[in-house]
């Protein structure tokens, strides 16, 4: 692995992490030799793509990361599509909306509409990475990507965020089939305790996945009836955002086991 893409595998581990990491978190979830990891990490604290917290001894994200997020996000196009859509959804369920797209193993939110009264906070800023394998736009994501990425996510270690995330890679692979049955994914308090949220995929051209829009609601009021009424708004709006249609729409049951 050249020196490049090592730095570029330390920004995707500490920037996926809400808390950041520390150095020896750092160096386990890489691989990355200790001397080269502490090389790199001072290199990219100097040019302000990581901060470094003396008191914590923890690493995050830096400005210059959330600069260039903000330049790319802001150029790329289907987010100028897919906003209309996506104030539709929240005008209809009155929840958060949001917009993301894969980079490689991880999404990253591009667009993002919040009611001012939800009373949860969320880690969905515009540009933040999040993973894959435990909530709803990654799961769709995921199931409609190549199947060396699946792979990848599958065979790796799985972190856990709630009692309920998905850390079994077998159980993944699963999920990611149901998802492509049905049509859309759900998120049952797999990444942050207290939220539901549900998410369909939005296809560009030639029927590939482009995106995938969501809605997440608090846990208390988001029975399986609500849950219901969710995927089928969810899966309206990813329809009308997208230049194809899927071959599978929605199913018009959420599945409560």
């Amino acid at each position: 692995m050249s020196a490049l893409s090592k730095g570029f595998r330390i920004l995707e581990v500490v920037t996926t992490d809400r808390g950041g990491l520390s150095f020896s978190d750092v160096v386990e979830r890489t691989g990355i030799p200790k001397a080269s990891a502490h090389r790199l990490l001072r290199e990219l604290v100097e040019l302000s793509a990581l901060t470094f917290d003396e008191a914590t001894r923890v690493y995050r994200g830096g400005l210059l990361l959330a600069g260039l997020g903000a330049s790319v996000t802001a150029n790329y196009d289907v987010r100028r599509i897919v906003r209309p859509q996506l104030e539709a959804l929240h005008a209809r369920t009155g929840h958060v909306a949001t917009l993301g797209i894969r980079d490689g193993d991880v999404g990253i939110y591009i667009d993002k509409i919040e009611p001012a009264d939800f009373v949860i906070r969320l880690h969905s800023e515009v540009g933040k990475r999040f993973p894959l394998h435990c909530t709803a736009m990654g799961k769709v994501l995921l199931a409609h990507s190549d199947p060396a990425t699946i792979n990848r996510v599958a065979r790796r270690k799985l972190r856990r965020f709630t009692a309920n995330t998905i850390t079994d890679g077998q159980a993944l692979r699963e999920e990611l089939e149901t998802v492509g049955e049905k049509g859309y994914a759900t998120d049952r308090e797999e990444i942050t305790r207290g939220l539901v949220c549900v998410a369909a995929p939005i296809y560009g051209v030639s029927e590939r996945v482009a995106a995938a829009i969501s809605c997440t609601a608090s846990s208390f009021d988001a029975d399986a009836r609500k849950l219901d009424e969710m995927a089928g708004l969810v899966v309206d709006c990813a329809q009308a955002a997208s230049s194809t249609r899927p071959i599978k729409s929605y199913s018009g049951h959420i599945n409560r086991s």
